[in-house]
């Protein structure tokens, strides 16, 4: 028999495979997210066209010709008042997210982050797409909410705080 973290064996039984397997459920959606959005911050970071004012391949280019299509053209003006800030400011954010949520440091707070992030593509760049599961912002969206939901208690640095923290309480509660 073989343990699993914790001391959970796999086997049969009710106490076996099953359960000690579904602890780590959420650990390929948190892969995936969190690979996809630091590649995804990078690859803007280091896209001179995409940085730049304006042009072919630029963010201001893109703001501009969803603008009139989008949900909420109030947040495209938003950005097309800096459009080199805000593309930083996406490129940053999914940096952020993609390292907490691949780590598992501030797991909850990265999920609602992305969540944020593709939501706001959402309304905006991908709404026009028809059928509406054209744009994956929207699957993006939907699969950041179970991570905000659970946050990442297994293999991530926020698992190891919150462990050292209880051990902390129970060495208080014991000697203190």
């Amino acid at each position: 028999m073989t343990l699993l973290g914790r001391g959970e064996a796999v086997g049969g039984g009710a106490g076996g495979r099953r359960p000690a397997l579904s602890r780590y459920a959420l650990l390929p959606l948190r892969i995936f997210l969190g690979v996809t959005f630091i590649y995804a911050g990078l690859d803007k970071l280091t896209d001179s066209a995409f940085l730049a004012s304006g042009g072919p391949g630029s963010l201001g280019e893109l703001l501009r010709s969803v603008r009139d299509t989008s949900a909420v053209p109030a947040l495209v003006d938003l950005a097309l008042k800096s459009p080199v800030g805000f593309g930083y400011a996406i490129a940053l954010g999914e940096l952020a997210v993609g390292i907490g949520t691949l780590f598992g440091v501030l797991a909850r707070v990265a999920a609602a982050g992305g969540a944020l992030i593709s939501l706001s593509l959402w309304l905006t760049v991908s709404w026009s797409s028809t059928p509406y599961y054209y744009g994956n912002d929207l699957a993006y969206l939907m699969a950041w909410l179970p991570l905000i939901l659970a946050g990442a208690p297994y293999l991530s640095l926020d698992a190891i705080w919150s462990r050292g923290r209880r051990g902390h309480a129970r060495r208080g509660r014991l000697f203190g």
